[in-house]
């Protein structure tokens, strides 16, 4: 078996371990943690994949994320996300979550803000560039770069949202 994975129902209820692989082959839900990164001047961190990863790849996405682990909630597998792509530490504080429907597989997303006042240390196995953009600049990025699909439906969700 490869990433184990809490496979859950449309109300985010587990119902028991699966393999990601098979959550992914047969459409199962499972939940998704990702974290907005944020500077201390309110930018917001942009990077693109690697080319040679296996989902999206070279494609550019605004959240830095992962697959909850079993046992995990979405705010400590940002967490940890945020320490194993970034190399920083930062709270996280959950913004909102919703059923993505995926362009590979559909999941829970739970989408989380983070100020990242340390240096990144991006993993070079999974970004090959970054960088720190405002929000008013997102637009021509999205017209500019191939962006992760579902980071795209998300961030227009995280733009239209009050957050608390």
């Amino acid at each position: 078996m490869g990433e184990l994975v809490e496979r859950v129902d449309e109300r985010d209820r587990v119902l028991g371990v699966v393999d990601r692989g098979e959550a992914i082959k047969n459409r199962w839900l499972h939940r998704v943690a990702t974290i907005v990164c944020r500077d201390t001047d309110g930018r917001i961190l942009l990077h693109r994949r690697q080319e040679d990863v296996s989902r999206f790849p070279g494609q550019y996405n605004w959240l830095i994320g992962g697959a909850a682990e079993v046992g995990e909630s979405y705010e400590e597998a940002a967490a940890r996300e945020l320490t194993e792509e970034l190399g920083v530490r930062a709270s996280v504080r959950f913004a909102f979550k919703f059923l993505c429907r995926g362009a590979i597989s559909p999941y829970w997303l739970g989408v989380h803000e983070a100020v990242v006042t340390e240096e990144i240390s991006p993993d070079p196995s999974e970004i090959a560039w970054h960088g720190w953009v405002t929000e008013s600049e997102l637009p021509d990025a999205l017209q500019r770069w191939t962006f992760v699909p579902d980071g795209v439906d998300a961030l227009k969700r995280y733009l239209s949202k009050p957050l608390p």
